[in-house]
């Protein structure tokens, strides 16, 4: 087996995390404001402050998941 950068269990959490991200930007999407139309949903909690925390749990949750310890196989 290769010698990797990190063992199989960081790559799980490393997949997790980009997962966490990836759902807390798209609790971020929705449909914007035009010339035509205001539209007041772009300031719900939900896309201002609840998606910006689920992001940046995901970015802690990498950091946590490189820094990891690996169990040496002997």
């Amino acid at each position: 087996m290769r010698n990797l950068a990190f063992s199989k269990i960081n790559y799980i959490l490393l997949i997790v995390g980009l997962a966490i991200i990836v759902v807390g930007f798209m609790l971020m999407s929705g449909e914007s404001t035009t010339e035509e139309a205001f539209n007041p949903d772009i300031f719900s909690d939900m896309r201002i402050k609840i998606a910006p925390m689920v992001c940046l749990f995901g970015f802690l949750f990498e950091i946590v998941a490189i820094l990891w310890p690996s169990k040496k196989e002997k």
